[in-house]
């Protein structure tokens, strides 16, 4: 071989660096660019989902501010409700039926707008199987008959819920 074809092969083997660098530069930067872009739609997308998630938090917890706002206030009338229970059940053993519709009528619409506004009777009968979730215990007696044994006997007071919510267990009397 000549001294020529040496420095010809030479030549072609030796890459050109002044040519190469930039090309590696602009792609590194490049994938740098790409790789920063993913790095910024993942903290939007996490922000983004974070926010949703406090809206929700916040309006469930807007929610359940007003109902239990409006929760005290239907507690506080609920002896009121007892007391129209209460006169209703004595006027009608007289013989006033005048006096007795007024009364049933005013508690019929005090009732009905206390259900407008989420009020719930919990349905209690004599004769149901006592549940110490559902049901308050104020004493117990020994039943008149066996299978009235662990029932209810009477209900000394009603029970209410507002949703699911009970907001006032029904007191009632167990047999033993």
């Amino acid at each position: 071989m000549s001294k020529k074809d040496k420095v010809e092969d030479v030549e072609t083997n030796v890459e050109d660096p002044i040519h190469e660098t930039p090309q590696t530069e602009e792609l590194s930067v490049e994938e740098q660019l790409q790789e920063d872009l993913g790095k910024e739609k993942d903290k939007f997308l996490r922000l983004f989902a974070e926010f949703e998630n406090y809206k929700k938090r916040t309006t469930k917890e807007r929610m359940d501010l007003f109902k239990t706002a409006g929760q005290d206030v239907i507690v506080s009338l609920l002896p009121v409700l007892d007391d129209f229970d209460r006169a209703l059940n004595e006027i009608s053993k007289s013989d006033e039926n005048e006096l007795l519709k007024g009364v049933e009528l005013i508690r019929n619409k005090f009732k009905n707008t206390l259900e407008i506004k989420g009020l719930e009777e919990v349905a209690v009968e004599k004769g149901d199987v006592f549940n110490a979730d559902l049901h308050e215990a104020i004493t117990q007696i020994p039943a008149p008959s066996d299978d009235l044994k662990g029932k209810i006997i009477d209900v000394i007071e009603k029970g209410y819920k507002m949703g699911d919510k009970v907001i006032r267990f029904p007191k009632v009397i167990t047999g033993s």
